[in-house]
């Protein structure tokens, strides 16, 4: 049964089949999303990853380039996000000593018909993954948590601000 009303849900057609948006028609604007998460832990584990002891290497580095990479591939993960041309991306980690916790912000900016807000998210969630994965030996009990889109730019929704 198909209805008249449309669907405030762009990812799925009249009949309420999964398709990817057609953005041909939108304006070429420069887009930027912002996302962020962090990843708790031990102090004993955020005192190896601060130092950089870790019997893996560079915790901080690997995952900066882990999210990279990530932002890069978010299509290939995310059955209907459309391919895009990053322009850049730049991640951020900060590391909070009094909450053993890595905070890390990413970045991700490009020229085009679709917003770049699933490549920051995916980039953030790839990089707290591993960091997971690199010091999972010595505390499994890492929780990563508060994944979210802080800002987003350009469009025709404009600028949101979480």
């Amino acid at each position: 049964m198909t209805t008249s009303t449309p669907n405030p849900l762009t990812h799925f057609d009249a009949d309420g089949q999964a398709h990817m948006v057609d953005v041909g028609a939108k304006a070429e604007t420069r887009r930027v999303a912002v996302a962020s998460g962090r990843i708790l832990m031990q102090p004993d584990t955020f005192a190896m990853i601060e130092s950089g002891t870790a019997k893996k290497g560079d915790v901080i580095g690997i995952a900066r380039i882990a999210a990279i990479q990530a932002s890069k591939r978010t299509s290939e993960l995310i059955p209907l996000c459309h391919p895009i041309p990053l322009t850049r991306v730049a991640v951020e980690f900060a590391l909070d000593e009094a909450e053993s916790a890595v905070r890390c912000t990413v970045t991700a900016e490009t020229v085009g018909r679709t917003g770049v807000e699933m490549e920051a998210l995916t980039a953030v969630n790839v990089a707290l993954l591993t960091i997971y994965d690199m010091c999972k030996a010595v505390d499994r009990g890492m929780r990563i948590d508060g994944i979210q889109l802080l800002e987003k730019l350009g469009g025709k929704s404009g600028h949101w601000k979480a």
